[in-house]
């Protein structure tokens, strides 16, 4: 594993929107969390090589599949916690450092392949709200993830701003905690 001065290992990770600009969403292996694809980029690759061959072997697709919106300009960073880190990795490993791509799907639900690598990353995917993903991600991950969207997020068009989101969210919750709420009074 190739690692910068810092520690960081150079990484790539991936917002696929379908039509409806929902994300995709995977589960990771037999486990209960769920992320964006992402993978590391192998030292004679560029960022976009990665991009596209992770978004083979983590979910199948082919590059005449998507149409590239955008990529961050710098790097994002994240730190892994040291219990998450491999013992002989450990005082030198800090974390990845990241360039995000948005991508447009253009195939077909059916087009998406969990099993194209040998060590498949994902178990089951969904379509997902956008900015949902910020909340849901390990905590570990979450300011990468909300510097990514929110960068890419002026390469998608018709999407709410993150705040419209939260806004809706709380108007959402309100709604059912009053409905909840009359339904115990009426009974």
């Amino acid at each position: 594993m190739a690692l910068d001065k810092d520690g960081y290992r150079a990484n790539v990770g991936i917002i696929l929107l379908n039509e409806n600009n929902k994300v995709f969403w995977g589960k990771r292996l037999k486990e209960n969390s769920w992320q964006f694809p992402q993978g590391g980029i192998k030292p004679s690759e560029s960022a976009e090589a990665a991009m596209f061959r992770e978004l083979f072997e983590e979910v199948g697709l082919q590059p005449h599949q998507v149409r590239i919106l955008g990529r961050t300009r710098d790097w994002l960073r994240y730190d892994v916690p040291q219990h998450w880190v491999k013992r002989e990795w450990r005082g030198s490993y800090r974390g990845q450092k990241q360039i995000w791509f948005a991508l447009r799907f253009l195939g077909q639900d059916g087009d998406v392949y969990l099993q194209a690598a040998t060590r498949p990353e994902f178990d089951c995917w969904k379509w997902h709200d956008y900015w949902a993903t910020i909340s849901e991600v390990i905590d570990f991950k979450k300011n990468v993830y909300e510097s990514a969207l929110s960068e890419l997020s002026r390469f998608v068009g018709e999407l709410e701003s993150m705040g419209e989101y939260r806004g809706r969210i709380l108007e959402e919750r309100k709604k059912a905690r009053l409905a909840v709420q009359q339904n115990q009074a009426g009974r």
